[in-house]
C-alpha cells in the first residue's frame, strides 16, 4: 500500500509540475495575440504553446533572463485584433505592430508595460479612443498611432510622461484640442493633422475640453 501511495505520489508531483511550466505568463499572452490574429502568411507559425519559453519565436527578442522585451511583427500582413492580456509583458520594451490591419481598440491594459520604450501601432484600422492607462508609461519615448481609425480626445495623462519625445496621431478621427503642456510642449502640430474634429492647440490651463468630445 506504501508503494501505491508512493507512486501516486510522484504522478501527481509530475502531474502538477506540466502546467507550472506551460504556464510561462509572457508565453500564455502572446499565444493570446496569436489567437486574436489572422496570419496569411505564418509569420507566426513558431509560436507554439507548448514550448516553455517564448524567446525561441520568431519575431520576439529576449533579455538575458529569458524576459520578452521585443515584439517585431510590423509590415506582417496580419489582421485581427490585440488582446488585453498584452498588459501581461511587464519587461517589453518595444511593441511593434505597424503596417498591418488589426482592427479592434487599444486595450487600456496596456498602460501596464512599465517597461515599454515604443509603442508603434501606425497604418492599421485600429478604432476606439486612445486609453488615459497609457499614461502609465513612464519609461515611454515613442508613441505612433497615427493612419487608424482613432476617435475621442488625446489624453491629458500623455502630457506627464516626461520620457515622450515623438507622439504621431495624424490622420485619425480625434476630437478636443492637443496638449501643450509637459512632453506635448515640443511636438510639432504636423504630427496632429488631419484629424478634422480637432482643434488646434489649447490655451494653457484650458485642458478639460477632452471631456466634451466623443
Amino acid at each position: 500500500m506504501a508503494a501505491v501511495d508512493l507512486l501516486v505520489i510522484v504522478a501527481l508531483t509530475i502531474f502538477s509540475s506540466v502546467p507550472a511550466a506551460r504556464g510561462n505568463s509572457e508565453g500564455d499572452a502572446l499565444h493570446a495575440l496569436r489567437r486574436g490574429l489572422t496570419d496569411p502568411d505564418k509569420v507566426l507559425q513558431s509560436w507554439d504553446p507548448n514550448l516553455v519559453n517564448p524567446c525561441t519565436w520568431f519575431h520576439v527578442t529576449c533579455n538575458q533572463d529569458n524576459q520578452v522585451t521585443r515584439v517585431d511583427l510590423g509590415n506582417s500582413n496580419l489582421s485581427g485584433h490585440l488582446v488585453p492580456e498584452l498588459g501581461k509583458l511587464e519587461y517589453l520594451q518595444y511593441l511593434e505592430l505597424y503596417k498591418n490591419n488589426i482592427q479592434g481598440g487599444i486595450p487600456t491594459e496596456l498602460g501596464n508595460l512599465k517597461s515599454l520604450i515604443s509603442l508603434d501601432l501606425y497604418n492599421n484600422n485600429i478604432s476606439g479612443t486612445i486609453p488615459p492607462s497609457l499614461g502609465n508609461l513612464k519609461s515611454l519615448v515613442f508613441l505612433r498611432l497615427n493612419d487608424n481609425r482613432l476617435n475621442g480626445p488625446i489624453p491629458r495623462a500623455l502630457a506627464g510622461v516626461s520620457t515622450l519625445k515623438v507622439v504621431d496621431v495624424s490622420n485619425n478621427n480625434l476630437c478636443g484640442t492637443i496638449p501643450t503642456i509637459g512632453s506635448f510642449e515640443h511636438i510639432p502640430l504636423s504630427n496632429f493633422e488631419n484629424n478634422p474634429r480637432l482643434e488646434g492647440p489649447e490655451l494653457q490651463g484650458l485642458a478639460s475640453y477632452d471631456t466634451n468630445c466623443s
